[in-house]
């Protein structure tokens, strides 16, 4: 019989830009840059899975069940996303961006932002 997950306490306070996350009341440091929660509400309980940064040093003291992700998506992952978007919808979600400037290679920015926002949306979905 395999092992059954044992729940511990999350909290997650995040805000743009940055998250506080604490683990059975431990809060969890700098070197984790990102995470995700998925949850089937017929199912189990939630899946939180944490992105880190790889520093030269990491020290972890704790028992978890492990799940590696690895946070620069494979090229055919990227390149699928690529191909599902429609130019013009791309080009008219940019212009209508609230941080599309006026200089030059501006609307480039604001087109590879929506990008990114499209690609966040898809993750979290």
């Amino acid at each position: 019989m395999a092992d059954q997950p044992t729940a511990h306490s999350v909290r997650i306070d995040a805000q743009p830009g940055s998250a506080s996350i604490r683990i059975d009341g431990t809060e969890i440091g700098p070197d984790v840059i990102g995470y995700t929660l998925q949850h089937d509400v017929h199912g189990a309980l939630p899946q939180l899975v944490l992105h880190t940064r790889q520093p030269a040093g990491t020290l972890f003291d704790a028992l978890a069940h492990v799940m590696v992700a690895d946070s620069t998506p494979p090229a055919e992952t990227i390149s699928e996303f690529l191909r599902t978007i429609n130019p013009i919808e791309l080009e008219q979600a940019a212009l209508e961006r609230d941080d599309l400037g006026g200089e030059r290679y501006d609307l480039t920015r604001a087109m590879l932002a929506q990008l990114a926002d499209w690609a966040r949306e898809r993750t979290v979905a």
